[in-house]
């Protein structure tokens, strides 16, 4: 799950993280009064969508006085917003974010995620801060500093010394960032976040260090207990089909392709997404069934994927281990004949059952094509598309 900056900001200030005075607006009259409630000679005025570039796209502004901070607000609120991480049909500005203006001597980036291939953290922080971090990890990785920290040990104060180290800094500069590094670190672990960024973090005149900017994503298997942050959730940022597939308890994801997956277990779904490239096609979704997968669940997973205009075949691949594929063959047939579906359906099935299950396929009266094995599903689902 995935936050807006002036909610990551209010998660920096309850760890002592420093952050510029800001306030969310939710209309052009409240950021109007925001303005007026800084009481800054200069104010940014940021749009507050989930996702990077804003201010390559316009999406942030820089007022000097009343006359511009009016200027920006009326542009960017209501805005389709389009970024590299956007796509083509950009977003809407909805929220804008207030801040008071920074006097700024130096622009950093520090990151926190979990490296998964050393199963342990790993905190990045690099002196190119206010770029894009993809940029410097590929023409200049050297300028990327890392550590490796073990979650059961925790950071160590000579890990927060080689992270200041790295970023030239000195004095008071120093202290303040080795503070700061220890801080996020704490915010990191308590928020059960995967993904914790801040770029840029700044150096002031006067050697403060400040968070001008907040990312964070949350692992969603750990939200049950970060109430607080669940409540942050922005539904008008999230796909509609993605939204509902969640409130059916499908792990769903639309992708670009026209082959719609509906598959039990993320591995086997991802493997089902690898095949159909490998065929030629592209997949339309990752559709997690999950593995007690029942007639109701199926017909769920089949609304989900026909909301997709772009789905022109399904593909179904089931192992039966928990789940019978006896039961998902009686879940495909009563979605069939309910739906009126008016796309050729694939159907793969393995495992506990599976022979009654092609029976119950083959002596109904919906239309599906059977396959034998991954390969031969995928380029039938394929075929069908060109046919």
């Amino acid at each position: 799950m995935k936050i807006h900056e002036y909610q990551g900001k209010e998660i920096f200030k309850n760890h002592n993280i420093p952050t510029p005075n800001g306030i969310p607006a939710f209309s052009v009259e409240e950021a109007l009064e925001a303005y007026y409630s800084l009481k800054s000679d200069i104010v940014a005025v940021k749009a507050q969508i989930h996702a990077g570039g804003r201010g390559k796209g316009g999406g942030v502004k820089i007022a000097k006085n009343k006359d511009e901070a009016e200027k920006h607000i009326k542009n960017i609120f209501g805005m389709n917003l389009i970024t590299h991480q956007t796509g083509e049909e950009g977003k809407k500005v909805e929220r804008l974010y207030l801040e008071g203006g920074v006097d700024i001597k130096s622009e950093f980036y520090a990151a926190i995620t979990l490296d998964r291939s050393k199963e342990m953290d790993v905190f990045m922080v690099s002196t190119e801060g206010g770029v894009e971090i993809e940029k410097v990890a590929s023409e200049t990785p050297e300028k990327i500093i890392k550590i490796w920290i073990d979650p059961l040990v925790g950071m160590k104060s000579f890990q927060l010394r080689k992270l200041a180290k790295g970023l030239g800094l000195g004095g008071n500069a120093f202290k303040e960032a080795c503070f700061t590094f220890s801080k996020m670190y704490e915010c990191y672990q308590k928020t059960d976040a995967s993904i914790l960024e801040i770029n840029p973090l700044v150096i002031t005149r006067n050697d403060k260090i400040i968070a001008l900017d907040s990312k964070f994503n949350f692992d969603s298997n750990a939200l049950f207990r970060q109430k607080e942050i669940l409540g942050m959730r922005d539904f008008t940022e999230e796909d509609e089909m993605e939204i509902e597939a969640s409130n059916f308890n499908l792990n769903y994801i639309k992708l670009d392709g026209n082959v719609g997956c509906m598959v039990n277990g993320a591995g086997l779904a991802m493997a089902t997404m690898d095949i159909i490239k490998l065929a030629g096609g592209e997949p339309a979704n990752f559709l997690d069934v999950g593995g007690t997968a029942s007639a109701e669940t199926v017909k769920n997973g089949f609304r989900i994927i026909l909301a997709d205009e772009n789905v022109k075949s399904i593909l179904i691949n089931i192992f039966g281990g928990i789940v019978r594929c006896d039961r998902v063959a009686r879940g495909v047939v009563q979605s069939v004949e309910e739906l009126g579906l008016n796309v050729p359906v694939i159907v793969r099935l393995n495992g506990t059952n599976a022979e009654e299950a092609k029976e119950i396929l083959s002596n109904s009266d919906v239309s599906v094509i059977a396959a034998s094995g991954m390969k031969d599903a995928a380029e039938k689902a394929v075929k069908a598309i060109k046919n």
